[in-house]
């Protein structure tokens, strides 16, 4: 009786594990929403600009969230700051080099520490960043809130919709980005403050 109790229990967790699976949110808003908010904070200086130029896609199971993947890609010719001047600095060689690294992007391979409240998945996000070719392995707090059917709230297409939020540090030394210099007005510090949402319409 035991024997097959055990088999029947097996088989309904097989078949269960069929169901689920990890459904491909796309992290380009059509309505230009989605952004990351940078911020830096030098003696003299506090600059705080935004990044709209965002693609990539996030791999999400409700289930199973430690399985997360995904990439972020941010296009640097979208960073934004109010003075025009700082921009072109910005974009110049001795800083992000936009012409030859156009793109900045973070691969996530998997989740640690999580907890789940209901459809809300927080934990620690494993992955690589890499700006102006150098890549490093970093880990950032994240938050997935995950809701179901909403997509048609939002832009009339039946589906669901993945919020993401996520706020940590990156230092520009660590990535070569005129390293030691300037730091008086431009903060080897920046914060990054990102709000995305990632889209998988119902397929037809």
């Amino acid at each position: 009786m035991k024997k097959t109790t055990l088999a029947l229990l097996t088989v309904a967790a097989m078949g269960f594990g069929s169901l689920t699976q990890a459904k491909e949110f796309d992290l380009e808003d059509p309505k230009g929403v989605n952004n990351i908010v940078f911020l830096l904070d030098a003696p003299l200086e506090s600059i705080n600009g935004t990044a709209t130029g965002i693609t990539g896609s996030v791999s999400f199971d409700l289930a199973e969230p430690e399985s997360t993947s995904g990439k972020l890609v941010v296009a640097v010719d979208s960073l934004s700051v109010a003075n025009p001047k700082m921009v072109e600095h910005m974009m110049g060689a001795k800083w992000l080099a936009a012409e030859e690294y156009p793109e900045i992007s973070y691969e996530l391979t998997g989740l640690s520490d999580v907890e789940k409240d209901g459809t809300m998945v927080k934990g620690t996000a494993h992955g690589v960043m890499t700006i102006k070719g150098v890549s490093k392995e970093m880990e950032a707090p994240i938050t997935f809130s995950y809701l179901e059917g909403k997509l048609a709230d939002r832009q009339r297409t039946p589906g669901d919709i993945l919020v993401v939020r996520s706020s940590f540090d990156v230092k520009r030394s660590d990535f070569g980005i005129n390293e030691g210099e300037m730091e008086d007005k431009v903060s080897d510090v920046v914060e990054l403050r990102l709000s995305l949402a990632g889209f998988a319409p119902d397929e037809t």
